[in-house]
């Protein structure tokens, strides 16, 4: 099933698995509100999808804030109409020992993985609801992007495994309150992937990191914005509730 005619906003759109997923989504047909902090990276990834014929909404947010993330959410409703596709990628990993780590990079992952995705889904439920119950599908999605971490908790990851973890206890929830109302909630858990992600940390944490997996040939943000594309435009009568998707030389 193609997205002609559906709507999709993508948190976290400025790089990697956003913005992969961003265009992936635009190249099945939706038209896509792409939401982060860095409105130049926006703004460059909005030309790119119009010049290939997409439609793009460009918003500066940051989800951390509810009356952002929420103005966001009701201003794509607002001005593409609809939301039939909620992708929540954005996301921070901030690793180490939890014995004198900084408390604020806690109170980050807290803040982005897991208040900002709910805040997003609080705002896009009852448009994904009514997104639903109307053309061109009569079926919605909502894509939470987790990682590996979500089930394999690992030294010095204490807290970012809590968050996913999380993110998959609450995605597993809602999909039980939703899926009757033909609403697919659907979780995505990558591996190594190339992008930004890792280099947030401070700089012992982020030679550990490449000791771990700096021999592995790691996956692209285009592979999982392939396994989004894959999960939104299956039959209205099936769902697939969780991918998980590692690099092949990965062993956890």
């Amino acid at each position: 099933m193609r997205l002609d005619g559906t709507v999709a906003l993508v948190t976290g759109a400025s790089s990697g698995i956003g913005e992969a997923a961003a265009v992936a989504l635009a190249h099945q047909g939706a038209a896509v509100a792409v939401v982060a902090r860095r409105r130049e990276r926006l703004e460059d990834l909005a030309a790119r999808i119009g010049k290939d014929g997409g439609r793009v909404l460009v918003i500066e947010a940051d989800v951390t804030d509810e009356a952002q993330a929420r103005a966001a959410v009701e201003r794509t409703a607002s001005e593409l109409g609809r939301i039939d596709t909620l992708v929540n990628n954005a996301g921070v990993m901030l690793l180490g020992p939890a014995q004198d780590a900084p408390v604020a990079e806690w109170q980050r992952m807290v803040e982005v993985n897991v208040l900002g995705l709910l805040y997003c889904a609080h705002a896009a439920l009852p448009h994904l609801i009514r997104a639903a119950d109307d053309g061109p599908r009569y079926v919605a999605d909502m894509v939470n992007i987790s990682s590996v971490a979500g089930r394999i908790a690992r030294s010095g990851s204490g807290v970012y495994n809590l968050t996913k973890h999380g993110v998959g206890a609450f995605s597993e929830a809602l999909r039980q309150e939703v899926t009757k109302k033909h609403v697919r909630i659907s979780l995505v858990e990558p591996g190594a992937v190339e992008t930004e992600l890792a280099g947030h940390n401070r700089p012992e944490v982020l030679e550990g990191i490449r000791s771990t997996f700096g021999d592995i040939e790691r996956m692209q943000p285009e592979d999982i914005a392939d396994a989004i594309a894959y999960v939104v435009t299956r039959p209205r009568h099936v769902a697939i509730n969780e991918v998980l998707i590692r690099p092949t030389e990965q062993e956890r």
